[in-house]
């Protein structure tokens, strides 16, 4: 195992690990706190791995129970990681995906199981996973477990398991409901402070920069923060799922790589966000709080708040984010009119000193020497949005010359009519030859009567005014009449047209 994470650059330990690793070996049960980025996963993952062997027999012989989704993920790779040189098997069990490739997984003889508590008690309850054999057990962010509401589901869990299991429970906070699932479920924990509890408060490697700021400036502050000097990944967080969608969309029109995570998204949507924002792909990524346990990503330079937590215990996850492993970050928090006694509780809790943050705006100075933001910085990358193509009528209407971007086709009610305004026979092919199927829109130009931007090959329009018949054509609906003067099988391709 050391091997393997010596190829990935990890050689050092940090404190909460070098705190359990031997006591947890030994199958000490451990209450391990530390803040968030501290490296707790592997406090906990490299002893269960020790423990349960180099070649383990198949069967489900470890659990580890995780609140969110992407949690799941994260703790699932970084224990990929570790048995990269081992036979033992690692399995992520969680919703959002598809039961039978977590089935086969656990009828393959995986040993070591990472889950979401409902997906795990669905699956025990169908018996499709037998946690009786379960050696050793832990709970990671019990404290986001209990916010979540899971409880419960923890409780029967745990029922289902051997009383003499080894157990390790994880938490950045330790609520006392927490410490009385502890006393319930384990055997004489050792509690475990990797740091002093109130280092949190303080976090000297974050600089925290409070605002306030008024709603419908905000885009335009967040992208010139977004052009920062020295800026790398950033996590904005929303409160909604809905503005998470929102900002992402604003953020792509004016030129910024940004992703999304949030509760609208399917879970392989989320996974293919959290993907690229890790890969460096797309650096900016837009989340609600559901996501935050699950970002997991050591280079985070930028975190901003786009509308102020809810308390400080929220408010320390979320900057928690950036300033982790030894490095240095920026957290920016917009505060609103109506949030002030928000921020007045977090401001006492966590002793900032700053009950009055400074009102700024997007032209505000201070904004630009605060965050090292070069002078004259606009908050856009690019001039021609996407949401001016379509307000000038579409990008296809674009592509086709249409200054109007009107479509071709009206509908009334179940009825529809479709306009046709060329002059030149049906058969002369001149629609096809633009090399645009119809799909309903009219590309040659507008919706006023014979107005075409790009006019009839010579031929072709005197062909059509020296007609000594001209075809005159009515608007039909569905079976209607057949245009005057044409034949049969025009009016009929026509009409299927």
């Amino acid at each position: 195992m050391v091997d393997a994470l010596q190829e990935r650059g990890i050689s050092e330990a940090f404190p909460i690990q070098e705190q359990t690793i031997p006591l947890a070996i030994s199958g000490q049960d451990i209450i391990g706190q530390a803040k968030t980025g501290t490296g707790k996963t592997f406090g906990f993952g490299l002893p269960l791995l020790q423990r349960i062997g180099e070649n383990p027999e198949p069967g489900v012989q470890a659990l580890i129970v995780v609140p969110t989704r992407e949690l799941c993920v994260q703790v699932y790779e970084d224990l990929e990681l570790a048995t990269k040189n081992r036979k033992a098997t690692v399995v992520p069990i969680y919703g959002g995906k598809a039961y039978e490739g977590q089935i086969e997984q656990l009828k393959a003889g995986a040993q070591i199981v990472v889950g979401t508590p409902g997906r795990l008690l669905d699956l025990a309850n169908q018996r499709l996973l037998n946690l009786k054999g379960i050696r050793e057990m832990v709970l990671d962010e019990a404290d986001k477990m209990l916010d979540l509401g899971f409880l419960a589901d923890i409780e029967k869990l745990f029922s289902m398991t051997s009383p003499t299991r080894h157990t390790m429970l994880f938490s950045a906070t330790m609520p006392g409901t927490i410490v009385t699932l502890a006393r319930r479920f384990m055997s004489n924990p050792i509690h475990i402070r990797a740091t002093d509890p109130d280092e949190g408060v303080a976090q000297a490697n974050i600089e925290h920069i409070i605002y306030r700021a008024h709603s419908l400036d905000k885009d335009e502050i967040i992208g010139r923060i977004l052009q920062a000097e020295g800026r790398g990944k950033t996590v904005i967080f929303m409160r909604t799922k809905r503005a998470a969608a929102k900002l992402q969309e604003e953020l792509s029109d004016r030129g910024f790589p940004a992703a999304a995570v949030h509760g609208d998204l399917n879970q392989d949507q989320r996974e293919r966000a959290m993907a690229a924002f890790k890969a460096g792909k797309k650096d900016i990524l837009v989340a609600t709080e559901v996501a935050a346990r699950g970002i997991d990503v050591d280079d985070v330079t930028h975190v901003i708040n786009h509308t102020v937590p809810d308390d400080d215990k929220t408010y320390l996850h979320r900057v928690g984010r950036t300033g982790r492993a030894g490095r240095t970050g920026i957290a920016v928090t917009f505060v609103d009119w109506d949030d002030m006694h928000k921020w007045a509780l977090i401001n006492n809790a966590l002793e900032f000193g700053m009950p009055e943050p400074v009102e700024t705006y997007s032209s505000s100075p201070h904004l630009f020497t605060d965050l090292n933001i070069p002078e004259g910085t606009k908050g856009r990358l690019k001039a021609t949005p996407v949401k001016e193509r379509v307000a000038r009528g579409g990008e296809r209407g674009d592509r086709a010359g249409s200054g109007t971007g009107a479509a071709g086709e009206k509908r009334e009610g179940t009825r529809t009519r479709r306009r046709t305004r060329s002059a030149n026979p049906r058969g002369s092919g001149r629609h096809e030859s633009h090399g645009h199927e119809q799909h309903g829109h009219d590309l040659e130009g507008g919706s006023e009567p014979g107005a075409s931007l790009d006019p009839l090959p010579e031929a072709e329009s005197n062909t059509a005014a020296g007609s000594a018949t001209p075809r005159r054509r009515r608007r039909r609906r569905s079976g209607g009449q057949r245009a005057e003067g044409s034949s049969p099988a025009t009016a009929e391709s026509e009409s299927a047209e």
